[in-house]
């Protein structure tokens, strides 16, 4: 791949769990913190909150891409991500996401077919493809 453009974080710490987490930029400095669901005290962000706001901006972009080739209003349209983490059932952890895609201007249908074809070109979405379970969810809310 011939890169367009490099993030870098590094995380210290606790990792997960009373760990810290900087962009080499300083534009993102946040700690970390198990949530409450899984024993922590939530009294900071976890990854996979990290991995829910990257795939959503992502793959909003995309649907406004896909969008504009094909001259289609998503105007006020959004994008919720939902990153669920549970037991793989061989002593891991796996993820899962469910994507819920909202365009007010359009009719469910062009707005899902716009969703499939963002699914296609979002680097999130090929990054995950085949990896772990993502629903692509068109609402009318």
């Amino acid at each position: 791949m011939d890169a367009i453009y490099t993030a870098e974080a590094l995380a210290t710490g606790g990792g997960r769990d009373g760990g810290h987490v900087v962009t080499s930029d300083g534009q993102f400095d946040v700690r970390t913190a198990l949530p409450k669901a899984m024993g922590g005290n939530g009294e900071g962000t976890n990854p996979e909150q990290l991995f829910a706001s990257g795939y959503a901006a992502c793959f909003h972009s995309a649907l406004q891409m896909v969008a504009r080739q094909a001259k289609a209003d998503v105007t006020d349209s959004s994008v919720g991500a939902k990153v669920d983490i549970g037991p793989n059932g061989q002593g891991g952890f796996e993820l899962a996401v469910t994507l819920e895609v909202v365009v007010p201007a359009l009719p469910h249908d062009e707005a899902q077919k716009l969703a499939d074809q963002a699914h296609q070109v979002c680097p999130y979405s090929n990054a995950t493809r085949g990896n772990i379970a993502v629903t692509v969810v068109v609402t009318d809310d």
